[in-house]
């Protein structure tokens, strides 16, 4: 960002996660970005690894609700949502019942988030990425202890998604870390 900025994070520099006051209540941010000490702006991040389905309504209401208390507050917010292309659903004794795939019908509600006038909806993240990943299959994989310990032990490359969601507005960039990195950049410096 330049010089006076810094940032918040849990891994990152002193591994603490930044707070920006929202309009109803403190919120601890993921990727907190300050000037000069001060919050300025916050990422959210979500990483997805399991009973997509089952959770999908919370994530995406959830999302909903901390953006418009950090952008009530005039805060830039943004999302960035990671996904499995295929991902185990477990049932309540920790087997995989099926395995789920995300879909273009799962990402309908971002994909009309998307199309959100982000100056009229403070609800609205400034941009989301959906970054949707791939790694190797294993439907052998009967038990969630089972598909840890695979993944664990297993030396392999997590690449992009082949996926296709269809097209989307402006609000929501799929797949494309870098477009997201330069709005989120230009997004702050034009505060």
């Amino acid at each position: 960002m330049g010089s006076g900025y810094g940032i918040l994070s849990q891994g990152f520099a002193d591994n603490k996660e930044g707070k920006i006051q929202g309009r109803y209540i403190h919120k601890k941010i993921d990727i907190a970005i300050t000037r000069n000490g001060e919050p300025v702006a916050g990422v959210a991040v979500k990483f997805v690894m399991q009973n997509y389905s089952q959770n999908s309504n919370n994530y995406f209401e959830n999302m909903l609700g901390e953006t418009a208390n950090i952008r009530s507050s005039n805060y830039p917010y943004f999302q960035i949502f990671i996904i499995l292309d295929k991902l185990p659903y477990y049932d309540t004794s920790k087997k995989i019942k099926r395995w789920e795939t995300f879909t273009a019908h799962n990402a309908s509600k971002y994909l009309k988030l998307s199309q959100d006038n982000i100056d009229a909806f403070f609800h609205t993240p400034n941009k989301t990425l959906i970054y949707i990943v791939h790694i190797p299959d294993n439907e052998r994989l009967l038990t969630k202890n089972d598909y840890m310990d695979y993944y664990k032990k297993m030396d392999f490359q997590v690449t992009q998604s082949q996926n296709s969601l269809g097209n989307c507005g402006d609000a929501v960039i799929i797949n494309d870390y870098e477009i997201f990195r330069e709005k989120l950049y230009h997004t702050i410096k034009a505060l």
